[in-house]
């Protein structure tokens, strides 16, 4: 509808008795892409002789002046729209959209209701909240696997104890064990084979030939086995997941991607909510995210506030003196 400055209705469009044909104008319109009815509308105004057209949508105003080439202004609120919101049923008897004494409540519930479709839809397609549940993945693979790794250790220690303290890397522990099974195929030459230095795989065969653990049968050693098998495709399924959101960030967020890095970057990403939400956040919340439990202590006890959250992951922080590391983050 538009009026005059008096606030007269001179003109008007009606939209189709459609309610996601009409949702979907509205989303547009709330977007700052003008539906072809506005557009024929303000172009007939045009026609008339009237040369200033105002909006309470600063985007829709602009998309529509440049165009139909005519002078457009944003001014909200304007006293014509809350007219028309304040007795809305009256206007769209007067305009011939509703028949007297139809309800106009049900029809507006029913274009409410396939916006908030279309919105939760659109929230849902942010690529944002993909990479978000990616890394929030990691985290949880990150969990099984110090459970599983601890588990098979405690398992295999009971056959060869000595493994333990000769290799600190969970993935290299567990793949030893899948791949060899008993202590006595522990020699150099099946160790150099899986990728072990000479001296570390003899120092793993000597320690073997004089192992103090226990026998175990076959059985038992397949069981243990079985298990690695898991946890080494957890750990394959980690390093694609890790491939992916590396692509995902190169798509949604590079700049970020070449600060933070891929992992970090995702993972703030996720902290904020949205990387919409990151970006409006300011620098201070960003240093501390992921630490809100101890920012929140701090505030209740009066103790030192955290210098960082999750960005002392970054190697910048993380490799730098304890004493800078708050004014890098």
């Amino acid at each position: 509808m538009a009026f005059d400055e008096t606030g007269e209705l001179i003109r008007h469009v009606k939209f189709p008795r459609n309610a996601p044909q009409v949702a979907k104008k509205l989303m547009s319109m709330m977007d700052g892409r003008p539906a072809k009815e506005l557009l024929g509308l303000v172009k007939a105004l045009s026609g008339q002789g009237f040369d200033v057209f105002y909006f309470e949508n600063p985007e829709l105003a602009r998309s529509v002046g440049e165009e139909l080439g005519v002078n457009t202004s944003a001014k909200a609120p304007l006293s014509a729209a809350e007219r028309v919101r304040a007795d809305m049923s009256s206007f769209a008897e007067e305009i011939g959209f509703l028949k007297p004494g139809e309800d106009l409540g049900r029809w507006i519930h029913d274009v409410n209701m396939e916006m908030t479709r279309a919105l939760v839809r659109r929230s849902f397609e942010k690529r944002d909240l993909v990479v978000a549940q990616a890394i929030n993945m990691i985290d949880d693979i990150d969990r099984i696997l110090n459970l599983m790794a601890s588990r098979i250790r405690e398992w295999y220690n009971i056959h060869f104890p000595e493994l333990n303290r000769l290799v600190d890397e969970h993935e290299r522990f567990i793949r030893l064990v899948k791949e060899l099974g008993h202590r006595d195929n522990f020699t150099v030459e099946r160790l150099s084979k899986l990728g072990l230095p000479k001296d570390k795989a003899k120092k793993i065969a000597e320690a073997a030939a004089r192992s103090v653990g226990a026998e175990l049968r076959e059985g038992d050693l397949s069981r243990i086995r079985d298990v690695c098998s898991i946890a080494l495709e957890l750990y394959s399924m980690r390093r694609s997941l890790e491939r992916y959101i590396d692509a995902v960030m190169e798509e949604i967020a590079p700049n970020l991607k070449a600060v933070a890095g891929a992992l970090l970057g995702a993972r703030l990403i996720s902290l904020a909510g949205g990387l919409e939400k990151l970006a409006k956040m300011p620098s201070s919340t960003v240093q501390v995210l992921g630490a809100e439990k101890a920012l929140f202590r701090a505030l209740r006890t009066g103790g030192k506030p955290p210098k960082h959250g999750v960005i002392f992951q970054h190697y910048y922080v993380k490799g730098s003196k304890r004493w800078q590391r708050g004014k890098i983050a």
